[in-house]
């Protein structure tokens, strides 16, 4: 049998509030063992339940200014009088391991991390694909944002014009998804890591009939 190893890719997953990339991420993390979720950084106290380490990196505002000042953050925010940010050194850990990282985050948070990645960084660079989760119409993504019972209407129509400008944003991404219901947009996004991972330039070591035929750093 053919022997393949695998450069550990970073998917970049990006949409608008309410497309679903929450959900589709969630789901793709379970059906695929080699991927890991990048846990981000948040100044809001931990909820019942949550733990430190493994939901967030639950940090007071001067340890996450530190880390600003530090230039450590891939990207960062801040919501509703919170700070989340997602820290290059979780990121980079996880691939120097040879996982594959999952980082879910809005669109600016997505041209953040591609500009780091586009200026030579030598690990996120070669390891980043992004996609983008294109809601199905505007008539829902307003029912979803509507339905979550969450946001006030003044609310829902500050998240429904962002999207307009964060959906024009598209064709800067490697993939986009047209959302079409869970287990459809779970199968597009299986599919862009198994293209990924059949490239040639992320391929390290291939072996056919017992012979070597790359070896790659």
């Amino acid at each position: 049998m053919p022997e393949r190893t695998v450069a550990p890719l970073l998917l970049l997953l990006s949409a608008p509030s309410g497309a679903g990339k929450t959900t589709v991420g969630q789901r793709l993390l379970e059906t695929q063992p080699n991927l890991d979720r990048a846990v981000t950084c948040t100044t809001r106290p931990a909820r019942p339940g949550e733990r430190d380490g493994v939901d967030y990196y639950f940090l007071d505002r001067p340890a996450f200014d530190q880390r600003l000042a530090e230039d450590a953050f891939l990207e960062h925010a801040e919501v509703y009088g919170n700070r989340y940010g997602t820290l290059r050194s979780e990121v980079v850990r996880r691939l120097e391991a040879g996982r594959d990282v999952l980082l879910t985050v809005d669109v600016q948070g997505a041209e953040a991390v591609r500009r780091v990645a586009a200026s030579g960084d030598p690990v996120l660079g070669p390891a980043l694909v992004s996609a983008f989760l294109m809601p199905p119409s505007w008539d829902e993504l307003q029912r979803r944002l509507t339905g979550r019972n969450q946001d006030a209407p003044g609310v829902i129509e500050r998240r429904l014009a962002a999207a307009r400008d964060e959906v024009d944003r598209w064709p800067t991404f490697d993939y986009v998804i047209v959302s079409a219901g869970k287990d459809e947009d779970l199968a597009a996004m299986e599919h862009i890591l198994a293209a990924e991972r059949l490239r040639a330039r992320r391929t390290r070591r291939l072996v056919i009939d017992g012979s070597l035929t790359t070896l790659r750093p």
